[in-house]
């Protein structure tokens, strides 16, 4: 069986980005969301209009025994891959302590357990005839701290890590990992409200989800451990490792919070 590419969050923006940008290149796709319909839907159509074999299979990434389900159906399903790509993931912004238990839950259970959880599935079932590679999309908030953003950016952070880490590990079989870092990108009605939001400099930082897609395979094919898309991003990066990290923590937090408060004055600065 020719081996695929395995997406997570397929159904999303940058999800279906990807899907498409695999597709065009002709490789087959094993496709895994929330929605069984939308999935369908998704699937239906890349196989006409690329001709190449689509799989999908429904689940709840941040539940246990969802994810065992599938890891099982993978299995049984006789599925071999070449690529994984990790895409799913949540954020809820605010002040952490305005957010409830379980909304913490979910971020760690999505953006940091399903991760972990997958990229070890997958490596069990790698075609060992291919080059493998992994693409975890972390988020240029990774490198800083983020006051209003706090459990999301810390969690994009863990992922960041452990990508760079992971990939030590396996450059003995000949795999990769790269590490995608984006700002700002149009997925969401939500994700165009906060760009909107912050102006200008949310509008220099905005990148196209086909863009990023195409370009961070681009970067993962040639090996490369990180992939931060737009030339003002990486430059917001470089100035910002050069600064204290309390510095970047009391600069974005002053910008965020006052960003929040523009959108909704009631919420005050506590």
């Amino acid at each position: 069986m020719k081996s695929s590419v395995c997406i997570t969050g397929a159904a999303g923006g940058l999800g279906k980005a990807f899907a498409v940008e695999c597709a065009s290149r002709g490789w087959d796709l094993f496709l895994t969301d929330l929605s069984d319909t939308a999935l369908a839907s998704l699937a239906s159509s890349l196989s006409n209009t690329y001709g190449i074999n689509v799989a999908y299979r429904s689940c709840d990434l941040t539940d246990q025994a969802s994810r065992t389900e599938l890891f099982e159906y993978m299995k049984d399903s006789g599925l071999r891959f070449h690529i994984l790509i990790n895409i799913a993931g949540v954020d809820y912004e605010g002040l952490f302590g305005e957010r409830t238990r379980e909304e913490i839950r979910t971020i760690l259970r999505l953006n940091i357990e399903a991760n972990l959880e997958m990229t070890y599935a997958v490596m069990k079932l790698r075609d060992k005839g291919e080059i493998f590679r992994i693409i975890n999309v972390a988020s240029l908030a990774a490198f800083y701290p983020m006051p209003v953003k706090a459990i999301y950016a810390a969690s994009k952070r863990f992922l960041l890590d452990f990508s760079l880490a992971l990939r030590e590990e396996i450059r003995p079989m000949g795999a990769t990992v790269t590490a995608l870092c984006p700002a700002g990108m149009p997925t969401t009605a939500a994700c165009i409200h906060a760009i909107n939001a912050q102006g200008f400099a949310g509008r220099i930082t905005t990148k196209n989800v086909g863009f990023v897609a195409a370009r961070t395979i681009d970067h993962a094919l040639k090996g490369h451990a990180i992939y931060i898309p737009g030339a003002v991003n990486r430059l917001l990066r470089f100035f910002g490792g050069l600064l204290p990290a309390t510095l970047v923590a009391r600069m974005v937090g002053s910008r965020w919070i006052a960003v929040r408060y523009r959108n909704n004055p009631a919420a005050g600065t506590a």
